[in-house]
């Protein structure tokens, strides 16, 4: 059990040690809390090794090719993209473990949190190489570049902004692994990342427990990083080969975009937190509650019009590809 220190006087600002400090005895009754429910699961039972088969090389196997599996192409570059991502994990780890600490509660959490992403690369890969869901070459060959770059959180200046972004990519990237299951075409695919997502929900619950706390003991803070992280949200793969081109694939594919994110992740978030609900904030809270409800406002909007444009488009290849059918019907 630790003691938070005293609340600074007035409207003095927490350091971020004194916030670790404040925030440690609710890290641990998180953590116990998590550790009860979390449920140990094998990464190899989720992968079709019966489907396995030499590549090409120095094998002396089959080349791949795309034909060789059913996931669709949306989900084949919604998985890459995930599993580039998930690939980072020793740049994430590197962040928060620099962040929280390795010590108490809060170096207990990283390492648990660690050890459990990492299962999710293990599977992932395994699957889309047994399965042949990708080139493994490319996918390689966008490994090393990725990851080569390094990787930098826009939020490591500030504890309280690493905690909050963490609570929205958390529920982010369960709804991005969700999508991509449904979306992929294979039922195999589909069970592995359900499994990955329910872990991924868990680590949303973690910190947003912790960005609730944080609101009770420094509001004004809280409710300035909870503002600067949904306005400036952006996902951490977001520097990867051929992001921008996969992210508009992923978005009209209906996986991941505005609509979602702005229903599906940062409405269930604030909406638990009653940010927009909370009371007795000084000038600083006040001004980033205020910039957040008018930044949804323009989110709502946006998405609205990229619905109405993913109609159209996709209308517009319905349409193509009925045409398509019916010439190659009358030539037949």
């Amino acid at each position: 059990m630790t003691i938070a220190p005293d609340r600074p006087a007035g409207r003095t600002q927490w350091t971020d040690a004194q916030l670790l400090h404040a925030l440690e005895e609710v890290v641990e009754r998180e953590l116990n809390r998590h550790l009860g429910v979390a449920k140990e699961w094998m990464p190899h039972e989720y992968v079709p090794w019966s489907l396995g088969r030499d590549f090409d090389g120095v094998m002396g196997g089959e080349a791949w090719a795309v034909d060789q599996s059913p996931v669709t192409e949306v989900g084949r570059v919604s998985l890459v993209v995930n599993l580039l991502t998930e690939d980072n994990l020793p740049s994430y780890h590197h962040e928060i473990a620099t962040m929280f600490g390795r010590d108490g509660a809060w170096g207990t959490w990283v390492h648990q949190w660690t050890a459990e992403e990492g299962r999710h690369a293990i599977v992932m890969r395994d699957y889309l190489l047994t399965a042949r869901a990708v080139d493994p070459v490319a996918l390689e060959r966008a490994r090393m570049t990725h990851m080569a770059e390094g990787f930098e959180s826009d939020n490591n200046h500030s504890m309280l902004h690493s905690v909050a972004y963490v609570a929205f990519q958390e529920l982010a990237t369960r709804i991005s692994h969700r999508n991509t299951g449904h979306h992929s075409g294979d039922p195999v695919c589909d069970r592995m990342l359900a499994r990955i997502a329910t872990d991924e929900n868990l680590h949303m619950v973690f910190y947003r427990n912790l960005v609730k706390a944080a609101l009770e003991i420094a509001p004004d803070q809280a409710m300035r990083a909870i503002a600067d992280v949904v306005i400036n949200f952006r996902m951490p793969g977001h520097g990867m080969p051929g992001f921008e081109r996969a992210a508009v694939q992923i978005a009209l594919g209906g996986i991941y975009n505005l609509r979602i994110h702005h229903d599906d992740v940062l409405q269930p978030v604030l909406r638990h937190l009653k940010v927009m609900e909370v009371s007795g904030l000084g000038p600083e809270g006040l001004q980033a509650q205020q910039e957040l409800g008018v930044f949804l406002d323009g989110l709502d909007a946006q998405a609205t019009r990229f619905d109405e444009r993913q109609a159209a488009i996709l209308a517009r290849k319905a349409a193509n590809e009925a045409k398509a059918a019916a010439r190659a019907g009358a030539t037949a």
